[in-house]
């Protein structure tokens, strides 16, 4: 069974490890889609602050992911096909935007699961990203730091 979730994976952290472990538990393959700068900024305020293809790296070391693949259309189907994907993972923020209804049907019309997973509420990478400027505003950084 190949097991299929997409992301954003921007400021890698133990809630992506907790959703990608599970993943890799429901299938033989797990392959994990990332989101273009591009589709990113189509529904979201800001960019990633990690380029694309170093956030594509980082995932590609992790034991639990067998493949990743970068996504320049905010359109599930074209993977779902090319891939053959048995389970599609998604999270609790999933809505009902055109494109996730067109891959729900897709999938529902080859008899393919959708299971959809909370968050970890710890962190997220906009809880990280906060924090940085926060912790920034109350002079914790050093300015001009190379980290």
């Amino acid at each position: 069974m190949l097991v299929y979730t997409v992301g954003t994976f921007d400021l890698l952290h133990v809630g992506h490890l907790d959703l990608l472990e599970y993943c890799k538990t429901l299938g033989d393959k797990f392959v994990v889609g990332v989101a273009s700068d591009e589709v990113v900024a189509s529904y979201k305020r800001n960019v990633p602050v990690v380029p694309l293809n170093q956030r594509m790296t980082m995932l590609k070391a992790l034991r639990c992911v067998d493949d990743v693949l970068s996504y320049d259309k905010l359109d599930y189907v074209p993977a779902c096909k090319d891939l053959d994907v048995d389970i599609f993972v998604i999270g609790e923020d999933w809505g009902d935007n055109a494109h996730n209804i067109a891959v729900e049907k897709y999938l529902k019309s080859k008899g393919k699961k959708i299971i959809q997973v909370r968050y970890n509420p710890q962190t997220s990478s906009t809880k990280i990203k906060q924090n940085v400027v926060d912790q920034s505003h109350k002079g914790k950084y050093i300015a001009n730091a190379i980290v």
